[in-house]
């Protein structure tokens, strides 16, 4: 089934109401393979949107496995936006090079890297707008906080800048191939809000990548607030109703906006009936299309900015 849109020209196109499956897709950036999902646009696409998934995961997390309504790349296709869910560096195809992804300037390089070498020549909209769960958020703040153009906006989820009291107990003990007890528990529960298929690792990665133990350390009282301050573009933070890895009460969120002392706007959201794993619950697609509105929104501003400054070289 096809829907006529019109563009900014007037112009009518057809745009499918049903959007393909994501296809797999692995390129080289300096010498390292970086795997991920890649979701077309059905002609011109409002902006590419960026997805970074958290630990022990992969670029599955975006696309659940026989749970299509779960899929943040579909509906985002399908929503006229080009969807790329990368295997953060250390998943996927760059596993097998620790030396690469080491330090935090390499894993923005070899992101950015693989994002444009997926698209190549291909149309960006209104440019890129980056979507980061758990620990994917500090790639995803970091490639933010990058002097870089054409980025236009950050979604953040599962991610703070203090845990529970519960949880760090239990991820002291966590490391890449270790699952201490209890971690199910905070990143699972309640059971359910998540579809049983899930349940059984169908987007888990069998490990984690060997920089993470020390960035989870070091992430909330240090990383976190001095990235945010060198991010310049519209943030949204969204937390799970049952989140229990991070605290999401009034104060904290009040301290997570506070970081952000650079970006234009930041807006918080709650998701209902959702845990941890917001993009893999039964609620995913209410959140999906929270988020993609406001990518949308974000689209829209960028095309307001882009006319006053053009108005503006007019009248000089």
């Amino acid at each position: 089934m096809t829907a006529h849109v019109r563009s900014e020209d007037g112009t009518a196109h057809a745009r499918s109401e049903t959007a393909p499956a994501p296809r797999p897709r692995v390129v080289m950036v300096d010498g390292v393979p970086m795997s991920g999902l890649v979701a077309e646009a059905d002609g011109q696409p409002r902006a590419v949107v960026v997805a970074l998934h958290g630990g022990a995961s992969t670029a599955a997390y975006f696309d659940c496995p026989g749970h299509p309504r779960l899929s943040l790349l579909r509906l985002g296709a399908r929503l006229g936006f080009t969807m790329i869910a990368l295997d953060r560096p250390g998943y996927g195809s760059s596993a097998p090079y620790p030396d690469a992804i080491e330090h935090p300037e390499q894993r923005v390089a070899l992101a950015y890297g693989a994002v444009d070498a997926m698209l190549g020549e291909k149309p960006r909209g209104a440019g890129l707008f980056v979507v980061a769960h758990s620990n994917g958020c500090e790639l995803a703040l970091r490639m933010a906080a990058h002097d870089r153009d054409g980025l236009i906006g950050l979604e953040l989820a599962g991610t703070g800048l203090r845990y529970q009291d519960a949880a760090l107990d239990i991820l002291r003990d966590a490391g890449p191939t270790r699952r201490p007890p209890g971690l199910r528990q905070l990143l699972w529960e309640p059971a359910d809000l998540y579809p049983p298929a899930v349940l059984t690792g169908i987007t888990n990665s069998s490990t984690g990548a060997p920089y993470e133990a020390a960035m989870v350390r070091d992430w909330p009282g240090r990383d976190f607030p001095a990235v945010a301050a060198g991010v310049r573009v519209p943030v949204r933070f969204s937390h799970a109703e049952h989140e229990r890895v991070w605290c999401s009460d009034a104060e904290a969120l009040a301290g997570i906006a506070d970081v952000f002392t650079n970006a234009p706007r930041f807006v918080t959201a709650e998701q209902d009936n959702a845990g941890h794993n917001l993009s893999l619950g039964v609620t995913a697609a209410a959140y999906h299309l929270k988020v993609l509105s406001f990518v949308e929104e974000c689209v829209v501003s960028q095309g307001a900015e882009q006319q006053v400054a053009e108005k503006k070289m007019e009248v000089g």
